[in-house]
């Protein structure tokens, strides 16, 4: 019995009977290796205690290999390995800091104490503090292990509200066939394009094939899913149509697609509203902190008094280093905090990943059209060039910027000139597919209006693709002997014909290589396989790729303000920089002010090539984050690599040129 079954039978027949079993098939679960074991034997017992009920609860939303007890004593393995790396160094900080504060205590407190602190052993108070702080690790880390599956369940939830409408759009095409309840479920879930929900429907399957009923299998999965919004009620009411017949189930399915699509419709507002809460605030954040570290700097340098240095353990620190290599962490990671907020609220099917070839030859060969194989391609150049720079006497800071550039400039130029190219790829396959519904909508089989789109259509980047598509499936018709489905109904006889088909449908979409491909030609082969009707199949697909492809193109209409704000941000904070820079921080200029007026007071502790290179600093660092927020604004994270990167160079290459630094 698998951890996942386990915990779905908790409910029905109780939490001490889940113990049981657990303890009956821990064997046989996966927990096999001798840690697993003991660990098992020493904190299963926790699992029953109360204040894990919701810990289990939210268990079961998740999709963990193994059972709850056997997660829950790992947590408790480790909450004790932590609590013994604290207590150690943490006895021994007590053991040489209690004695001169227990002695501090008592010289300013004497005998106004209600405890007298001379009689205290220090000894015995660096063991308290010591095994407080253990004890305090190894609560922390049974809490963090609760927490840790809250934000499995959260994320879960993310990935199943954001798979279900169109899992719900390809169980409607299966409908219009002959496939029964079961076998429609079966096909949704086989198809990883799915992910949560497809996930979630084979976990019901799962519990069917032990219940012996699929009603029972969607009931438990509906109980225990974290997506108690969408996914339950779906499966809930998939349960009770599907028992009433074909055509209510088809109509349910019919229903339940248009009411999605009007939520996605109403959530890419609300992103799009907070979207622009979020560049308001980063602005903000972004802008405010590096002008107040600038008019700092420009203010202690007239009047030094205004923050004196300051004595810490590693000697004497002038207190505006700290303030401005503070505001530089501070800035670096608001920038991130920014890209993987706007990367957040982009659709999931606009984001767009590239697998890294499996062999190099391979990653050469791709080096100039797979991002992922050009930075594996550019690290170790970029590398180079950072020693090569070290050793010509660069900063470290112009080091590393150097080498950020070198490494993120040609990665983003191999993305955008990738991006350019899915573009044109998905403008021509909504044309395709638009032609070829039009030839089965007139009765044509579906390989010979490929085959006339092919002959007739000119569709740029996707000839070649098509071509071959068209030869796959013209061979598929000459050797299956069924001659292809109609335009009016018919279906292709099951056989070797319609695998065939249905590889060459997935070599296409691999080809083309893009998320609308993947996301909509998928649909095809299932639903005539089906049985379903190939006009109607076609007339779908052709709506859905139309309507995806125009939210692709209004998404990223919309996002080209952000970008604007971001490199305005950028560019704010650069004039900004270099009119200080040239304007205040002058050794001329402020021993003429220090002659003229008081208010330059100490004019020979001021270095001027100092502040201006921590000014830059500044700069870069605004750079690094405005880089960062448009590029992920734009494109994604490649995008980002890009954007940053050349903005780092031009800073660069401004500032020294024009000798602000």
């Amino acid at each position: 019995m698998s951890g996942k079954t386990r915990t779905e039978t908790d409910a029905a027949g109780g939490r001490h009977a889940l113990d049981a079993a657990e303890a009956d098939g821990f064997a046989r679960a996966g927990g096999s290796s001798v840690a697993d074991r003991v660990l098992y034997a020493l904190f299963a017992r926790h699992a029953s205690d109360r204040r894990h009920d919701a810990d289990r609860k939210r268990y079961r939303g998740t999709t963990l290999d193994t059972g709850f007890e056997t997660y829950l004593s790992r947590v408790y393995g480790l909450s004790w390995i932590l609590c013994v790396a604290v207590i150690i160094p943490a006895l021994l900080v007590a053991a040489s800091t209690v004695p001169g504060l227990l002695a501090a205590v008592d010289a300013r407190l004497g005998a106004r104490s209600p405890v007298p602190i001379a009689s205290l052993s220090p000894e015995r108070v660096a063991v308290v503090v010591a095994g407080l702080a253990g004890f305090l690790a190894k609560r922390a880390t049974v809490r963090l292990g609760g927490l840790h599956l809250r934000w499995l369940t959260a994320t879960r939830r993310t990935d199943i509200e954001r798979t279900l409408p169109p899992a719900v759009r390809y169980l409607e095409l299966l409908a219009a066939g002959s496939d029964g309840p079961r076998e429609m479920v079966e096909k949704a879930a086989a198809n990883d394009a799915y992910g949560g929900t497809a996930a979630s429907l084979r976990k019901a399957l799962n519990a069917a094939r032990l219940a012996g009923s699929l009603d029972e299998g969607l009931r438990r999965v509906a109980r225990d899913t974290p997506s108690r919004e969408l996914l339950a009620p779906f499966l809930l009411k998939f349960r009770k149509y599907a028992a009433t017949g074909d055509a209510a189930l088809a109509e349910y399915l019919r229903t339940e697609r248009r009411m999605l699509a009007h939520r996605q419709d109403r959530a890419r507002k609300r992103a799009r509203r907070f979207l622009e809460l979020l560049t308001e605030l980063f602005v903000v954040v972004l802008v405010l902190p590096a002008l107040l570290v600038i008019a700092a700097t420009a203010l202690t340098v007239v009047v030094p008094e205004l923050l004196p240095p300051v004595d810490t353990p590693v000697g004497v620190v002038p207190t505006r280093a700290v303030v401005l290599y503070g505001a530089v962490a501070f800035l670096v990671a608001i920038g991130l905090v920014g890209a993987v907020a706007v990367g957040t609220l982009r659709p999931p099917n606009q984001r767009a990943s590239y697998d890294l070839p499996a062999t190099p030859r391979e990653i050469l060969a791709s080096v100039g059209r797979n991002p992922a194989s050009a930075a594996v391609v550019c690290a170790p150049p970029a590398a180079l060039l950072a020693v090569g720079l070290a050793f010509e006497g660069y900063t470290l800071v112009n080091v590393g910027l150097l080498s950020y550039a070198a490494f993120a400039l040609p990665v983003g130029a191999v993305a955008g000139r990738r991006t350019r190219i899915d573009d044109a790829k998905d403008r021509e396959l909504a044309d395709f597919v638009h032609a070829v519904s039009g030839h089965v909508a007139q009765g044509r089989p579906f390989p010979a209006a490929v085959e006339a789109v092919a002959r007739d259509a000119d569709l740029g980047v996707l000839d070649d693709d098509v071509a071959d598509l068209a030869f796959a499936l013209r061979s598929t018709t000459a050797t299956g002997g069924t001659g292809g489905v109609g335009g009016a109904g018919g279906a292709e006889a099951p056989g070797a014909s319609t695998d065939v088909r249905a590889a060459a449908i997935d070599r296409f979409v691999d080809r083309v290589g893009t998320p609308l491909a993947e996301g909509t030609l998928g649909l095809v082969t299932d639903a005539l396989n089906a049985g379903s009707d190939a006009d109607a199949v076609f007339e779908t697909l052709r709506i859905e790729v139309g309507r995806l492809y125009s939210e692709q193109r209004a998404l990223r209409s919309s996002m080209h303000p952000y970008v604007a704000v971001g490199w305005a941000a950028a560019a704010l904070v650069a004039a900004v920089v270099a009119v200080v820079n040239t304007q205040v921080i002058d050794a001329a200029r402020l021993a003429d002010l220090a002659g003229a007026t008081d208010l330059v007071t100490e004019p020979e502790t001021v270095l001027p090539d100092l502040e201006r290179f921590r000014l830059y600093v500044v700069t870069q660092a605004t750079m690094l984050a405005s880089g960062w927020f448009a590029g992920t604004a734009s494109r994604g994270r490649y995008a980002a690599l890009f954007h940053s990167g050349l903005l780092v160079a031009i800073c660069y290459a401004v500032f020294t040129t024009g000798g602000l630094v």
